[in-house]
This record gives structure tokens, C-alpha cells and sequence, in this order.
């Protein structure tokens, strides 16, 4: 029970840390482009890592008895190609993320952390790529969500943003995220190693990318030094530390549920900080978020099988 217990809280801090991580998101899109916020915080998230798996190295190798061979801090060829098609499709992910709250012109943290949480729905529906079956749940859930999605962000005149678009994306993309992990830990990839992979592709490719198509300033990076430090070290280390070390002893659907909270806290950290406020068709729309997010963790009984005599 005690360690359900920690491991619950290890994801409630977790899923408060990712949720007001959209505040310094916003608050940096102001002065610091996409490309060069994303290739920032992963190097600084990259680095945080080393020392963890380090850490965690040298305490698996302690419980060793003679003749095991002792572990290395170097990856597998499973986990070293998970963690590059990771950080390709994080970056695209984190990207269209960071793009479409530096559009979006009203309540961006917290509208991008509700639509963003709409992973949780699209991912078991593109389970079927990995022949997953889709939960009966998902066609309640669908309808749902895409009705929050319309009163969060559809404008008058059947409109809608570009930069809520763009999140949406974002969320499609956390979504074959999610899926290539699920395929990547299944085939025995360590998920330290790999997000520390990730992290430094997603680093790479987006400073290469900020070159290209931004005009890096290290006094505008500097200046959002706190945003920065924030999103690339609670954030990227600290958060998914805390997830990987709480999902060892927690349910599998409690620690989805909680971290389905990342939305909530994304809201209310809009509220707390920034002063964001929605409207009341807003707000409506984000308890429909939430509600098609929280059902879709629901899992409904199988039917029973009759007894043939």
C-alpha cells in the first residue's frame, strides 16, 4: 500500500510539473522562437538524465551476485533505435506544441494543456496500427471530446484558430509517440535510456532546425533563462524520473488517470500566473475534455461467456 501510495504522489507532482510547465511555454513564446525553446530545454533535460541513469546503473549493479555480468551505461541497439524514432517524432510533437501556443491569442496555457490531454482519447483508436483492439468506451469518448474540442476552440463564424490547429497536431503526434514507446518497451528498450536518446535527438534536431529558420539570440535565451531551466529540468528530467519510478507500483490505469490531470493543472496554473480566464462556452468545453479523457481509462467488463452444456 506504501508503495502505491508514493507512487501516486511521485505522479500527482509529476502531472502538476508537465501541466505548469504550459506557463513557462507561454510566457517564453513571447521573446523565444519554437525551434530554439525546444532545442534549449531538451540539451538541459539531456544532461539532467545522464547522472539518473548513471545513479541508477550503479545501484543495480550493487545488487549484483557473482557471475552476473554488471550493467552498462551504454544503450542496447533496441533502446538506442527507440530513443532516435522517439526524439523525430517528439520534436514534430513538442514543435507544433510550442508553434501553436505562440499563436493562439487568448488563454493559451491552459487551452493547449486541454487539447493537448486529447493524446489520451486518439491513442487507444491508433492502437489499431499495433492491432489493438478499441476499447468500447472510445466511441462514448470520441463525440465527447469532440465537442469540448468545438467549444474550447471553435470562434463564431465556424472558425477556429491557427494555433489551436497546430496543438491539435501536437496532440496526434504525442499520440504515435506514445504507440512507438508501447512497441519499443515491449521489445525490452530501457525507458531511461531511451528518453536520454530522445531528448539529445530532439536537441540536435532542433537546433539544426533553428538555425535554418530562426535567428538564435543567446541574450533572448538568456532572458528566458527561468522558462527554460523550468521546462528542460522539472519537465523533461524531474517529471518523467518521477513517471518512470512510480509506474513500477502503480496501477496502470490510477497512473494514467492521474497524470490526466497535467490539463487541470495546465488551467489553473493559466489562472494562478498568467491571469487567464475563459469564458463560460470555454469552460464547458474543457469539462468535456476532461470527461473524454477520464472515460477513456474507464474499462468496461468483457461479456460473459455462456456455459454450453
Amino acid at each position: 500500500m506504501q508503495k502505491k501510495l508514493r507512487a501516486n504522489l511521485l505522479l500527482l507532482i509529476g502531472a502538476l510539473i508537465w501541466g505548469s510547465t504550459f506557463v513557462a511555454q507561454t510566457t517564453a513564446s513571447d521573446t523565444v522562437e519554437p525551434f530554439t525553446f525546444l532545442f534549449s530545454r531538451s540539451f538541459i533535460g539531456f544532461l539532467f538524465l545522464i547522472p539518473v541513469i548513471a545513479m541508477f546503473n550503479f545501484q543495480s549493479n550493487k545488487k549484483l551476485t557473482d557471475g552476473e555480468t554488471p550493467k552498462t551505461i551504454m544503450p542496447s541497439k533496441t533502446t538506442a533505435l527507440a530513443g532516435v524514432l522517439c526524439g523525430v517524432v517528439l520534436t514534430i510533437a513538442s514543435y507544433c506544441q510550442q508553434k501553436g501556443i505562440t499563436l493562439m491569442t487568448d488563454n493559451a496555457s491552459g487551452k493547449a494543456g486541454f487539447i493537448t490531454a486529447l493524446y489520451i482519447v486518439f491513442t487507444p483508436i491508433f492502437g489499431v496500427l499495433l492491432k489493438r483492439r478499441i476499447p468500447k468506451i472510445i466511441v462514448v469518448c470520441v463525440p465527447i471530446a469532440t465537442l469540448g474540442f468545438y467549444l474550447l476552440c471553435i470562434k463564431s463564424g465556424f472558425t477556429i484558430e491557427l494555433g489551436d490547429f497546430i496543438t491539435l497536431l501536437a496532440a496526434f503526434f504525442f499520440t504515435f509517440h506514445i504507440l512507438i514507446i508501447d512497441y519499443f518497451m515491449e521489445k525490452g528498450a530501457n525507458p531511461l535510456k531511451t528518453s536520454c536518446i530522445q531528448l539529445l535527438v530532439v536537441g540536435v534536431i532542433s537546433l539544426i532546425l533553428a538555425f535554418i529558420f530562426e535567428t538564435p539570440d543567446l541574450s533572448v535565451i538568456w532572458n528566458a533563462k527561468l522558462e527554460i531551466l523550468y521546462a528542460g529540468l522539472l519537465s523533461s528530467g524531474v517529471a518523467y524520473t518521477f513517471q518512470i519510478i512510480a509506474q513500477k507500483d502503480a496501477d496502470p490505469t490510477s497512473a494514467t488517470l492521474i497524470m490526466s490531470l497535467e490539463s487541470v493543472f495546465a488551467a489553473l496554473s493559466g489562472w494562478l500566473v498568467l491571469g487567464e480566464t475563459l469564458s463560460d462556452k470555454e469552460l464547458i468545453g474543457c469539462l468535456l475534455v476532461f470527461i473524454a479523457v477520464i472515460l477513456a481509462q474507464v474499462q468496461l467488463p468483457l461479456p460473459k461467456k455462456k456455459k454450453t452444456n
